[in-house]
């Protein structure tokens, strides 16, 4: 294969479903987004992408091919221009456990030829070992945004969490350098904790936690800390303990990054509001959405952030986390209308997150009474993210279950019954 061609760019739209003409179709139309002009792709534009013709796309394209991805230019394999490219590794679709193995083994082995007798000196681990993880936790965020709460996901999260840590031992770095690989670690661990929380596996998630705990604070990485401690109040949120939850946001809150980057204040701001709707704390719940909307307004988008930041938060996820709030506080027209804010602009890659929104917003309907419009809602949520996301299926469950009490033996109950099964058989 030509060394030059861009590997990780034909391995994403292979797992995204993109052909080049797809791809070029959608990135003109993010362009008309950006710019308010339609772009002049066509597929022999990405071709020239997959092929390293194209190193570096222009602004407006990147910017436009980002919004598709979620994800910054660079982890899409592309090369800034001035940079000599480095290889270029696509995601790794094997077993986890086989490639734990052969990751650790392979690793260790370099570890222990490199401190023999009579062999050449131990390597030295730089930054670029360090940017080739990174490109690696870029590929875990755009599986974890397509599948969500996946085992495979979590496990091979914490197999390169393992990598990031063996590769301390195997040569020489600068503090830097080691401090990199720590925070490598703890981001690593922090997507697997994720993962297991995602998929209602929290004891798993709680192990994952205290590990990545640990290594932020080898790492001294702040947006690393921030991503742990927020995670922890969701996973708090979501097993019903507002109190604890509270306290391990106001951790993520009171880092100096949230006094340094109003975007940061603002997810944590959004994640408290959540805790509060659960807690039935409306007033404090109104109050503290109204300063994370303040707070994303007063953010320079252009500022550096980590790739997971990037990724997700925008105003579809405040709206996402306030629909999360005011239907557990029981306000469903208010849920409803950040149902639809959020739904609108989610990005393409929003897989899961779609998929919540629209359940949430089914049973928003549905508690107003609107039983025909909801259960048409419900129907929307694609058939894998129904049978294979935990925490979708469970609440799609807790939506049969109302629309039987509600209208029980009505034809749409019995519609809903007969989609569902439709998922069964499926699966």
């Amino acid at each position: 294969m030509d060394a030059t061609r861009n590997t990780v760019l034909e391995a994403w739209m292979e797992e995204h479903g993109y052909s080049s003409n797809s791809l070029a179709d959608a990135v003109n139309r993010s362009l008309e987004q950006l710019t308010g002009r339609s772009g002049g792709l066509d597929g022999s534009s990405v071709r020239g992408w997959k092929a390293g013709r194209v190193k570096w796309p222009k602004t407006a394209t990147r910017k436009a091919l980002e919004e598709i991805a979620g994800l910054p230019a660079t982890a899409l394999g592309f090369v800034p221009r001035g940079r000599t490219p480095s290889a270029l590794v696509p995601p790794q679709q094997e077993d986890p456990d086989m490639k734990r193995r052969t990751l650790v083994g392979g690793i260790t082995a370099a570890a222990v030829a490199a401190a023999s007798p009579g062999t050449a000196s131990p390597r030295r681990i730089g930054m670029s070992d360090v940017d080739r993880l990174q490109k690696r936790f870029a590929e875990i965020i755009a599986s974890d945004h397509r599948h969500g709460g996946q085992l495979g996901i979590e496990q091979r999260a914490a197999s390169l969490a393992d990598e990031a840590l063996n590769l301390q031992n195997s040569g020489s770095a600068t503090q830097r350098v080691r401090s990199s690989l720590y925070a490598s670690a703890a981001a690593f661990r922090s997507s697997a904790m994720w993962a297991a929380i995602d998929g209602r596996r929290y004891d798993d998630a709680k192990t994952h936690m205290r590990e990545a705990q640990t290594l932020a604070e080898m790492s001294g990485d702040q947006a690393i800390k921030f991503r742990i401690w927020s995670h922890t109040g969701t996973m708090y949120r979501h097993l019903g303990r507002p109190a604890d939850a509270l306290a391990a946001n106001d951790v993520a809150r009171n880092l100096f990054l949230t006094r340094r980057d109003p975007l940061f204040a603002s997810l944590g701001l959004a994640r408290q509001g959540a805790i509060q709707g659960t807690a039935q704390d409306r007033s404090g719940m109104r109050r503290t959405f109204d300063q994370a909307q303040e707070a994303m307004l007063r953010s320079d988008p252009t500022e550096y952030r980590p790739v997971w930041m990037l990724a997700f938060y925008d105003q579809a996820e405040l709206d996402s986390l306030a629909l999360s709030a005011n239907l557990a506080l029981g306000d469903y027209p208010t849920a409803e209308y950040h149902a639809h804010r959020c739904l609108s602009a989610l990005r393409p890659h929003m897989i899961r997150s779609r998929a919540i929104a629209t359940t949430r917003l089914a049973h928003a309907q549905l508690a107003q009474g609107a039983a025909d419009a909801a259960t048409a809602t419900a129907m929307k949520v694609p058939t894998d993210v129904a049978t294979h996301h935990a925490r979708v299926a469970r609440m799609l469950q807790e939506f049969g279950a109302a629309l039987r009490a509600t209208a029980p033996g009505s034809t749409t109950a019995q519609t809903w019954t007969e989609h569902a099964a439709t998922w069964r058989t499926t699966a």
